[in-house]
Protein backbone atom coordinates (compact mmCIF):
# COMPACT_ATOMS: atom_id res chain seq x y z
CA UNK A 1 0.00 0.00 0.00
CA UNK A 2 1.07 3.53 -0.53
CA UNK A 3 0.68 6.55 1.47
CA UNK A 4 -1.63 8.89 0.78
CA UNK A 5 -0.83 11.79 2.90
CA UNK A 6 3.23 13.26 4.05
CA UNK A 7 2.23 12.41 7.95
CA UNK A 8 1.53 8.36 6.46
CA UNK A 9 5.39 8.15 5.31
CA UNK A 10 6.36 8.54 8.34
CA UNK A 11 6.86 5.23 10.62
CA UNK A 12 7.87 5.35 14.59
CA UNK A 13 9.07 2.49 16.26
CA UNK A 14 8.38 1.56 19.24
CA UNK A 15 11.68 0.02 20.58
CA UNK A 16 10.74 -0.32 24.11
CA UNK A 17 9.94 -3.62 26.60
CA UNK A 18 6.82 -2.60 28.10
CA UNK A 19 3.16 -2.03 26.80
CA UNK A 20 3.46 0.84 29.27
CA UNK A 21 6.41 2.41 27.28
CA UNK A 22 4.85 1.89 23.92
CA UNK A 23 1.64 3.24 24.92
CA UNK A 24 3.45 6.58 26.52
CA UNK A 25 5.16 7.16 23.27
CA UNK A 26 1.88 6.98 21.02
CA UNK A 27 -0.34 8.90 23.20
CA UNK A 28 2.49 11.48 23.10
CA UNK A 29 2.41 11.50 19.23
CA UNK A 30 -1.22 10.59 19.00
CA UNK A 31 -2.13 12.95 16.69
CA UNK A 32 0.37 13.12 14.47
CA UNK A 33 1.58 9.87 13.55
CA UNK A 34 -0.42 6.80 11.83
CA UNK A 35 1.66 4.06 11.50
CA UNK A 36 4.23 2.50 14.56
CA UNK A 37 6.77 -0.37 13.98
CA UNK A 38 6.26 -3.24 16.52
CA UNK A 39 9.90 -4.84 16.54
CA UNK A 40 11.72 -7.79 18.23
CA UNK A 41 12.21 -6.21 21.58
CA UNK A 42 8.35 -4.94 22.41
CA UNK A 43 6.81 -8.30 20.65
CA UNK A 44 9.09 -10.68 22.76
CA UNK A 45 8.57 -8.54 25.89
CA UNK A 46 4.24 -8.17 24.97
CA UNK A 47 3.84 -10.08 21.90
CA UNK A 48 0.32 -10.00 20.43
CA UNK A 49 -1.18 -7.36 22.75
CA UNK A 50 1.11 -4.90 21.45
CA UNK A 51 -0.59 -5.28 18.04
CA UNK A 52 -4.24 -5.33 18.73
CA UNK A 53 -3.43 -2.51 21.30
CA UNK A 54 -2.69 0.04 18.35
CA UNK A 55 -5.17 -1.39 16.49
CA UNK A 56 -7.60 -0.42 18.89
CA UNK A 57 -6.18 3.00 18.45
CA UNK A 58 -6.84 3.12 15.08
CA UNK A 59 -3.02 3.24 14.12
CA UNK A 60 -1.33 1.21 11.60
CA UNK A 61 0.93 -1.41 12.75
CA UNK A 62 4.72 -2.29 11.01
CA UNK A 63 5.10 -5.34 12.37
CA UNK A 64 9.61 -5.73 12.29
CA UNK A 65 9.93 -9.76 12.77
CA UNK A 66 12.23 -10.02 9.62
CA UNK A 67 11.46 -13.92 9.32
CA UNK A 68 13.80 -15.70 8.09
CA UNK A 69 12.72 -19.91 8.58
CA UNK A 70 12.26 -22.46 6.37
CA UNK A 71 8.82 -21.76 4.07
CA UNK A 72 6.47 -23.83 6.06
CA UNK A 73 7.66 -22.07 9.44
CA UNK A 74 7.65 -18.73 8.08
CA UNK A 75 4.09 -18.91 5.98
CA UNK A 76 2.18 -19.86 9.51
CA UNK A 77 3.86 -16.84 11.22
CA UNK A 78 2.39 -15.06 8.44
CA UNK A 79 -0.62 -16.19 8.82
CA UNK A 80 -0.41 -15.09 12.54
CA UNK A 81 0.42 -11.85 12.13
CA UNK A 82 -2.36 -11.11 9.55
CA UNK A 83 -4.97 -12.78 11.93
CA UNK A 84 -3.96 -10.03 14.87
CA UNK A 85 -4.13 -7.34 11.77
CA UNK A 86 -0.23 -6.13 11.50
CA UNK A 87 -0.42 -3.97 8.19
CA UNK A 88 3.20 -4.21 7.21
CA UNK A 89 5.18 -7.70 7.85
CA UNK A 90 8.54 -8.20 6.77
CA UNK A 91 10.96 -11.36 6.12
CA UNK A 92 14.20 -11.74 5.28
CA UNK A 93 14.54 -11.96 1.43
CA UNK A 94 17.74 -14.12 1.37
CA UNK A 95 15.33 -17.21 3.07
CA UNK A 96 14.99 -17.37 -0.44
CA UNK A 97 12.24 -17.45 -3.23
CA UNK A 98 9.60 -20.53 -1.83
CA UNK A 99 9.92 -18.89 1.64
CA UNK A 100 8.43 -15.65 0.17
CA UNK A 101 5.96 -17.25 -2.30
CA UNK A 102 4.53 -18.92 0.80
CA UNK A 103 3.93 -15.96 2.66
CA UNK A 104 2.46 -13.90 -0.17
CA UNK A 105 -0.22 -16.97 -0.72
CA UNK A 106 -0.59 -17.51 2.64
CA UNK A 107 -1.31 -13.96 3.68
CA UNK A 108 -3.61 -13.26 1.09
CA UNK A 109 -5.28 -16.58 1.72
CA UNK A 110 -6.31 -15.64 5.52
CA UNK A 111 -7.01 -11.93 4.34
CA UNK A 112 -9.67 -13.56 2.20
CA UNK A 113 -11.09 -16.22 4.99
CA UNK A 114 -10.90 -13.35 6.78
CA UNK A 115 -12.25 -10.64 4.40
CA UNK A 116 -9.75 -7.85 5.38
CA UNK A 117 -7.14 -6.33 3.15
CA UNK A 118 -4.01 -8.44 2.68
CA UNK A 119 -1.13 -6.75 4.15
CA UNK A 120 1.57 -5.42 2.62
CA UNK A 121 4.41 -7.88 2.74
CA UNK A 122 8.43 -6.46 2.62
CA UNK A 123 12.11 -8.42 1.67
CA UNK A 124 14.65 -6.76 4.27
CA UNK A 125 17.84 -6.29 1.69
CA UNK A 126 20.83 -5.38 3.76
CA UNK A 127 20.74 -4.19 7.55
CA UNK A 128 21.46 -0.52 7.37
CA UNK A 129 23.66 -1.00 10.55
CA UNK A 130 26.22 -2.88 7.68
CA UNK A 131 28.36 -0.52 4.95
CA UNK A 132 29.83 -1.98 1.87
CA UNK A 133 33.44 -2.32 4.41
CA UNK A 134 31.23 -4.81 6.27
CA UNK A 135 29.77 -6.33 3.55
CA UNK A 136 32.90 -6.93 1.58
CA UNK A 137 34.66 -8.22 4.89
CA UNK A 138 31.44 -10.36 6.15
CA UNK A 139 29.40 -12.02 3.11
CA UNK A 140 32.03 -13.51 0.69
CA UNK A 141 30.96 -11.84 -2.06
CA UNK A 142 32.60 -10.11 -5.37
CA UNK A 143 29.49 -8.08 -5.54
CA UNK A 144 29.24 -4.39 -4.05
CA UNK A 145 26.39 -3.91 -1.14
CA UNK A 146 24.04 -1.90 -3.69
CA UNK A 147 23.94 -5.04 -6.52
CA UNK A 148 22.82 -7.45 -3.95
CA UNK A 149 20.29 -5.24 -2.69
CA UNK A 150 19.19 -5.05 -5.98
CA UNK A 151 19.03 -8.91 -6.29
CA UNK A 152 17.17 -9.22 -3.02
CA UNK A 153 14.65 -6.70 -4.25
CA UNK A 154 13.95 -8.43 -8.01
CA UNK A 155 13.94 -11.80 -6.17
CA UNK A 156 11.39 -10.09 -3.65
CA UNK A 157 9.17 -8.80 -6.69
CA UNK A 158 9.60 -11.74 -8.19
CA UNK A 159 8.41 -13.65 -5.44
CA UNK A 160 5.04 -11.17 -5.52
CA UNK A 161 5.66 -9.47 -2.18
CA UNK A 162 5.00 -5.79 -2.29
CA UNK A 163 8.27 -3.96 -1.71
CA UNK A 164 11.62 -4.01 0.40
CA UNK A 165 12.91 -2.88 3.34
CA UNK A 166 16.20 -0.65 1.99
CA UNK A 167 18.83 1.80 3.37
CA UNK A 168 18.09 5.24 1.63
CA UNK A 169 21.23 4.74 -0.41
CA UNK A 170 19.80 1.83 -2.44
CA UNK A 171 16.44 3.62 -3.13
CA UNK A 172 17.26 4.75 -6.60
CA UNK A 173 19.13 1.34 -7.21
CA UNK A 174 15.97 -0.56 -6.29
CA UNK A 175 13.34 1.65 -8.77
CA UNK A 176 15.60 1.20 -11.70
CA UNK A 177 15.15 -2.44 -11.02
CA UNK A 178 11.80 -2.46 -9.45
CA UNK A 179 9.89 -0.10 -10.92
CA UNK A 180 7.92 3.09 -9.41
CA UNK A 181 4.83 0.53 -8.09
CA UNK A 182 7.23 -1.08 -5.68
CA UNK A 183 7.21 -0.05 -1.74
CA UNK A 184 10.41 0.91 -0.44
CA UNK A 185 10.29 1.30 3.35
CA UNK A 186 13.49 3.05 4.37
CA UNK A 187 15.49 3.14 8.09
CA UNK A 188 18.92 4.89 8.48
CA UNK A 189 17.10 8.46 7.93
CA UNK A 190 18.71 10.78 10.04
CA UNK A 191 17.36 14.67 10.42
CA UNK A 192 20.58 16.77 10.49
CA UNK A 193 20.19 17.74 13.90
CA UNK A 194 19.46 13.99 14.92
CA UNK A 195 22.69 11.56 16.09
CA UNK A 196 23.24 9.15 13.23
CA UNK A 197 23.68 6.32 16.40
CA UNK A 198 24.69 2.79 14.72
CA UNK A 199 23.61 3.35 10.94
CA UNK A 200 25.83 3.29 8.48
CA UNK A 201 23.87 3.66 5.21
CA UNK A 202 22.04 7.44 6.34
CA UNK A 203 20.69 10.39 4.52
CA UNK A 204 18.08 13.18 5.91
CA UNK A 205 14.23 12.65 5.19
CA UNK A 206 14.27 15.30 2.35
CA UNK A 207 16.77 13.19 0.90
CA UNK A 208 15.09 9.73 1.16
CA UNK A 209 11.98 10.74 -0.28
CA UNK A 210 13.44 12.47 -2.96
CA UNK A 211 15.28 9.46 -3.73
CA UNK A 212 12.26 7.27 -4.14
CA UNK A 213 10.97 6.01 -0.38
CA UNK A 214 7.68 5.79 0.13
CA UNK A 215 7.98 5.49 3.86
CA UNK A 216 10.89 6.44 6.13
CA UNK A 217 11.46 4.78 10.01
CA UNK A 218 12.58 7.06 12.23
CA UNK A 219 12.83 6.07 15.72
CA UNK A 220 15.30 8.17 18.57
CA UNK A 221 15.23 11.15 17.30
CA UNK A 222 11.86 11.33 18.02
CA UNK A 223 11.35 8.84 20.68
CA UNK A 224 14.47 10.18 22.41
CA UNK A 225 13.33 13.54 22.18
CA UNK A 226 12.27 15.78 25.01
CA UNK A 227 10.17 16.63 22.60
CA UNK A 228 8.37 13.93 20.52
CA UNK A 229 5.74 15.98 19.13
CA UNK A 230 7.60 18.10 17.92
CA UNK A 231 10.29 16.49 16.47
CA UNK A 232 7.53 14.16 14.53
CA UNK A 233 6.40 17.56 13.11
CA UNK A 234 9.38 18.77 11.81
CA UNK A 235 10.29 15.88 10.11
CA UNK A 236 6.33 15.60 9.00
CA UNK A 237 7.55 18.82 7.95
CA UNK A 238 10.72 17.64 6.08
CA UNK A 239 8.57 15.50 4.11
CA UNK A 240 6.69 17.71 2.93
CA UNK A 241 9.01 19.64 1.72
CA UNK A 242 10.34 17.15 -0.49
CA UNK A 243 7.08 16.54 -2.27
CA UNK A 244 6.80 19.73 -3.09
CA UNK A 245 10.31 19.46 -4.59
Amino acid sequence: MKPDTAENRLIVPLDVDSLADANRIVAQLFNCVRMFKVGKQLFTAAGPPAVKRLIEEKKDVFLDLKFHDIANTVAGAVASATKIGAEMINMHASGGLQMMRAAKETAERIASELDIPPPTLLGVTILTSIDEAAFQRDFGTSRKLRDQVAYLAELSQTAGLNGVVASPLEIGRVREVCGGDFVIVTPGVRPKWARRGDQRRIMTPVEAIAEGADYIVVGRPITASNRPREAANAIIGEIKQAEEG
